[in-house]
């Protein structure tokens, strides 16, 4: 046995390499061309992540697939497949969802389009086409329609604003201009 395992190996090992595949040293690895000569020319960033916080705690993180400067104007910011999340000082979250925003430094503000889409840990789940924000100061409307469901039922409102209320302080989701619910009560066995 001291004999015939160790020949056994020493075989099994030479099979391996005399049946491998033989690499060229010369060859070259495969690069993907799509977008090298455009993405070496502009200004921009994968994978970005802009954070913040609000005058009055409220925490704002906004990444992106791919975020550039305006040529024309290098204080706005393009960003592609953009995420957001609100942390409010009362431990609720807003999460939105976008196609693009446009984030302009020098107002403060970014205005969303594409499919957004805004969900609440309290349950709501809108969507609309813009969303105009704010990331100093906790303050998000729609110009047009929105449509979802939330604790209530399904909503459909002419515009949605995100802001704290005057009295409380506290956040809430104003519906205005034509809100229409459909009330669907909880079962009275639940």
């Amino acid at each position: 046995m001291k004999v015939i395992l160790p020949l056994a190996a020493l075989a099994l090992l030479s099979m391996l390499f005399l049946l491998s595949r033989s690499i060229g040293p010369t060859k070259t690895i495969p690069v993907a061309e799509v977008g090298l000569e455009q993405r070496a020319q502009e200004q921009g960033a994968s994978n970005a992540t802009f954070t913040g916080m609000t005058d009055e705690g409220d925490l704002i993180t906004l990444s992106a697939q791919a975020a550039r400067p305006y040529a024309d104007d290098p204080s706005r910011i393009l960003a592609d497949v953009v995420e957001s999340r609100l942390t409010l000082t009362s431990g609720s979250l807003i999460d939105i969802l976008s196609d693009e925003a446009d984030v302009n430094q020098d107002d403060s503000t970014i205005k969303m389009t594409g499919d957004v889409r805004i969900n609440t840990s309290t349950g709501f789940h809108m969507t609309t086409d813009v969303l105009n924000t704010r990331f100093d100061s906790l303050y998000a409307q729609t110009p047009g329609p929105v449509t979802g469901n939330g604790p209530p039922g399904d909503l459909d409102a002419g515009r949605m604003v995100i802001a704290p209320n005057d009295e409380t302080g506290d956040t809430h989701l104003f519906f205005t201009d034509g809100v229409k619910v459909i009330y669907q009560p909880k079962n009275a066995e639940d």
